[in-house]
């Protein structure tokens, strides 16, 4: 009866039950590896902590309005978004060579984390009214909406992000009935224009991690240092790791951000690959429980909405893992829910109180 009472409670408050124990199973372990990934600080985790609070709470807010609402929404937020962008082009703030911060006085943050959210639902209403699968004109304003914020972050530069923004309106292209034909198209033009994109779109350290991602040995003291302390780290742990607490490599300062963009190394020392594989499957099973969601959608502004959140944090989960065992270039994207840091962890706790929202205020099929 008790169980029943609290299943009964989450519905109430619109709170799906699989994915929330999914999300705190997650967040939950990433707490106890940044105890020993950030020295035994116990004030970096209660920060975290903190944020993780602050995150649920954002996550139960927007779980409680309806998907009418956000859809109503969706283009102010984009607009204000680009608006934004623009601004901190022209006056933001520039930390370590990248003018990414806006800095309003009593808050600084970063514009380009809002178009995480702002492209899907911004692609979710324009193709929410159109027939689908889209004609050409409706395909080359969607690509209009996911170009501009792309540009605007790639030019900052924040290349990680702008690749997070510009596969959420891919995705949400796709979903929305793109044919093979056109996909195969665009595939060859992407290929033809990675030329162009490296030469004149590119800067020269992102080039350099292209290179370092390539061959990290040639420069085993200065680019490639990173990603070479991450790999034997990820090895030292073997089948079962060295146990929490044990990793040298995080305790002795050879692994570089080892509690924020390289977390996953420290947690593979400690854990192994047992562990390794025990949270890549706690990720599998968020992801999996997101897309159902995406299919359970009572309409089209639903579906696009859930299966282009869905995708970028399937995008962070993938690109930081393959990025710390060497099978991609370094870029800046942490481990959700995993990693130490607050703006991209409220970004991804409000996608999940918007699949929520759409998720359990469906109508079902029998109304």
């Amino acid at each position: 009866m008790e169980w029943n009472d609290g299943r009964r409670f989450l519905r109430l408050i619109h709170l799906d039950l699989p994915l929330l124990l999914g999300l705190l199973a997650v967040s939950g372990l990433g707490l106890v590896v940044l105890y020993s990934a950030g020295q035994q600080k116990l004030d970096l985790v209660l920060g975290q902590a903190m944020r993780l609070g602050l995150g649920f709470a954002i996550m139960l807010a927007l779980a409680q309005i309806r998907p009418s609402h956000l859809r109503f929404w969706s283009p102010w937020i984009y607009l204000v978004g680009v608006l934004l962008l623009l601004a901190v082009m022209v006056a933001g703030d520039v930390s370590k060579g990248a003018r990414r911060w806006l800095d309003l006085g009593v808050l600084r943050f970063q514009p380009s984390e809002i178009m995480k959210l702002a492209v899907p639902m911004m692609m979710a209403w324009f193709f929410a009214e159109k027939p689908l699968p889209p004609r050409w004109l409706p395909l080359s304003v969607g690509a209009l909406i996911t170009a501009i914020p792309f540009v605007l972050i790639a030019e900052q530069p924040d290349l990680g992000t702008a690749l997070v923004v510009g596969c959420a309106g891919a995705v949400a292209l796709f979903l929305a009935g793109l044919s093979w034909v056109l996909i195969v198209g665009l595939l060859a033009l992407l290929g033809a224009v990675i030329p162009l994109f490296w030469t004149f779109v590119m800067h020269d350290y992102q080039r350099q991690r292209v290179w370092t991602f390539l061959d990290p040995e040639s420069d085993p003291l200065g680019t490639g240092y990173h990603i070479i302390q991450s790999k034997i780290a990820i090895g030292s742990g073997g089948i079962y790791g060295k146990g929490w607490l044990n990793g040298t490599q995080s305790h002795l300062d050879f692994l570089p951000e080892g509690s924020t963009d390289f977390i996953f190394a420290a947690f593979s020392e400690e854990f192994g690959l047992v562990g390794g594989c025990v949270l890549l499957a706690l990720y599998f099973f968020i992801i999996a429980r997101c897309l159902y969601m995406a299919t359970r959608a009572s309409d089209t502004y639903g579906r696009l909405l859930c299966g282009s959140l869905t995708l970028i944090f399937f995008i962070y989960a993938f690109v930081n893992s393959g990025m710390v065992s060497g099978l991609l270039p370094v870029v800046g994207l942490p481990l959700p829910l995993f990693s130490y840091g607050g703006t991209s962890l409220v970004t991804i706790m409000a996608s999940f109180g918007m699949l929520m929202s759409v998720y359990s205020h469906r109508r079902t099929l029998t109304r």
